[in-house]
């Protein structure tokens, strides 16, 4: 049976879940595809360990390497003996006929379209990318050279995914793709991800849940606040790209929203949906970052009532701005990661705190696992996958809620 390796973003989770069923259909049972992520060093130095590893283990078998960091360095990775091919983003579709041991295109010359496969967890939450590419140019990010610019799913292409995730038993559907609020500007009419939410619920009644990736808060449209408002099946959870809480730091990475702008959006969200949660993608140690500044993303975490968060140390990527800025010292980076994590799990146990002793309606995971609304784990013993159960949380252990058994 053929296996596929995924790393990095849901993205590629998606794709790779289109591949797995490409090599069945194909009748190819001596693959493994390894999905490569760029974002950080650390992301490609893995996939090339996973690869020797993989090698190792099955001599037999043949690896084809495929995502964004063979897309951004090729040549890296056809270097490498235990590598049968090198494929693409735009490639990475049609691994499994004739072709060249290396083939990767121009990813902005022609960008391939989002794919229309979800890709199921668990049995019972599904991801369907609905947008692919990027047309921003964060100083810190190397993902629009392996990614291209941004492209969306056509709406009446996202409902009929939406109906085949209904008929292969998906309860939930998570939206994502790597500028996700970027959806539709490529479309005409310019549909905006508020109008497609809006549209999925209204054609999709027996969906359970319905979330959202990580958004960009400054994209945020006012239907998109609307749904959060009005629509109990649109999950109380989101996850920012936030970054850093400093401003000069933010216009050093090139973002597009500031402090005021994070906080002022949380608040707003949280007043037409009371019960959301944020998670918040943020950097530690980004170049030229004082203690002060580094300060001012730990506090954005009370400031905006930050509960999950995904800390990055800075990790310098060749050929972004930011390689060539100077950089903070890498003890003093990993302290800070260290620090921002340490606040992030305060914040995380005093949310699981304040859930003991209510009733929580969950929807179960394999593994004796559930999920609340707001995205928390929660530990339920032995029950069926892909149910909504309502359950009592009596207790947490700092990472994950335990319910009355």
């Amino acid at each position: 049976m053929s296996a596929v390796v995924n790393f990095g973003c849901r993205l590629n989770l998606v794709e790779g879940e289109a591949m797995r069923r490409a090599a069945l259909a194909a009748g190819r049972d001596n693959l493994v595809i390894v999905n490569t992520c760029a974002v950080t060093n650390a992301a490609v130095r893995e996939a090339r360990q996973t690869i020797r590893r993989l090698k190792r283990e099955a001599p037999e078998r043949e690896i084809i390497v495929t995502g964004c960091a063979a897309q951004i360095d090729p040549e890296a990775f056809a270097a490498m003996p235990e590598v049968a091919r090198v494929l693409g983003n735009g490639e990475k579709m049609q691994p499994f006929g004739e072709g060249a041991r290396v083939s990767v295109g121009d990813i902005f010359a022609r960008p391939p379209a989002p794919s229309a496969v979800g890709s199921v967890e668990n049995r019972t939450r599904v991801f369907l990318a609905i947008q692919n590419g990027c047309d921003h140019r964060c100083t810190f990010c190397i993902i629009p050279y392996g990614r291209g610019g941004s492209r969306s799913m056509p709406l009446k292409d996202v409902l009929a995914a939406v109906e085949t995730c209904l008929e292969e038993g998906a309860r939930e559907i998570v939206l994502t793709g790597v500028d996700l609020t970027a959806y539709g500007r490529d479309l005409e009419g310019a549909p905006s991800l508020g109008r497609l939410v809006k549209q999925i619920l209204k054609a999709a009644p027996s969906l359970a849940r319905l979330r959202l990736s990580s958004i960009d808060c400054i994209e945020a449209d006012a239907d998109l606040l609307g749904a959060m408002a009005d629509e109990a099946r649109l999950m109380p959870h989101l996850h920012l790209s936030l970054q850093s809480g400093d401003d000069l730091i933010l216009k050093r990475m090139k973002r597009r929203h500031n402090r005021k702008d994070a906080i002022r959006f949380c608040a707003e969200i949280r007043r037409l949906r009371p019960d959301v949660v944020f998670g918040a993608d943020l950097i530690a140690g980004f170049p030229t970052e004082s203690e002060a500044m580094f300060k001012n993303t730990l506090r954005l975490v009370d400031d905006c009532g930050l509960t999950h968060l995904h800390v990055f140390p800075f990790s310098t990527r060749p050929g972004t701005p930011a390689a060539q800025m100077p950089q903070v010292a890498a003890p003093t980076i990993a302290d800070r990661a260290k620090r921002l994590r340490q606040k992030g799990s305060a914040a995380l146990a005093r949310h699981l705190a304040a859930q003991v002793g209510k009733r929580l309606l969950l929807l179960t995971e394999r593994g004796g696992i559930a999920r609340a609304g707001d995205f928390t784990k929660v530990r339920v013993g032995s029950a069926v996958p892909g149910r909504l159960i309502e359950a009592e949380i009596v207790g947490h252990n700092g990472s994950i809620l335990t319910a009355a058994p």
